[in-house]
């Protein structure tokens, strides 16, 4: 199946025999596809090569093939976000997780959205901690693992902001106790509901919760991106009180 100017961007690039790359690339209309790039590495096809560079916005021409596409064309089309430091790190998160947590070949336009939005977020200064909550939310809806954030898990009742719950994996919020293990406010949970950025105290509570719903679907496993991030918060002193000093996932 030909395929012509489709929206994208490069999630993942390794070397592949001499002069070309296999890609991980995720689309518009076709999700997540493994692409062949046949002769971008030799000395002749250098702007070939530098458009296929992680949060460029491209258009890809491609000729898809049972599991894998060959690309047979790629244009620019609009400036890439200029992440830097710990911004450049979370994008590459960003990109780690769609590669371990979707299929190929599955459509999901709205998580190709939510891919673009977060990149622009990052892109711009906004708070890294909570770009990539709500990035990770909408890749879990996307993918339809959504989380239940409204309502109790046992009673269905309405999460109460002052209340204290613990979410359980694939089931829900139940409340318990403020001192009980991983206990976490109600209003942290509402403020992810309702796309409302909580204080430092939430945004931690939130990253605990989001990577251990993340270790789930992976089975127990771990990111990569999360060594690196911890590695490169080790190497300095954060600034207190700076979010974007702290780990960005």
């Amino acid at each position: 199946m030909r395929i012509d100017q489709q929206p994208a961007y490069v999630l993942h690039a390794r070397p592949y025999r001499e002069t070309s790359l296999l890609l991980e690339c995720l689309t518009r209309e076709h999700g997540r596809l493994g692409v062949v790039a046949r002769g971008v590495r030799g000395e002749r096809a250098r702007l070939r090569r530098a458009q296929l560079e992680p949060f460029q916005p491209l258009a890809l021409g491609l000729l898809l093939r049972g599991e894998m596409a060959t690309l047979t064309a790629v244009e620019a089309v609009g400036t890439p976000q200029r992440l830097e430091g710990d911004a450049a790190l979370a994008g590459l998160y960003l990109n780690e997780l769609v590669v371990r947590l979707t299929g190929r070949q599955d459509p999901l336009g709205p998580l190709f959205d939510a891919y673009a939005a977060a990149l622009a977020r990052l892109a711009t200064g906004e708070s890294i901690s909570w770009s990539l909550r709500r990035f990770e939310r909408d890749l879990l809806q996307a993918t339809g693992y959504g989380l239940p954030l409204l309502h109790e898990a046992d009673t269905g009742e309405v999460i109460e902001p002052d209340a204290w719950y613990r979410y359980q994996v694939e089931e829900g919020a139940r409340r318990c106790a403020a001192d009980a293990p991983r206990a976490m406010r109600g209003a942290d949970l509402l403020a992810l509901a309702h796309d409302r950025m909580p204080d430092p105290h939430g945004l931690k509570a939130l990253r605990d919760l989001m990577r251990e719903i993340i270790r789930f679907h992976l089975g127990g496993g771990e990111l990569r991106a999360w060594r690196v991030l911890s590695m490169a918060v080790s190497r300095r002193a954060p600034a207190a009180g700076s979010d974007r000093a702290k780990p960005p996932a």
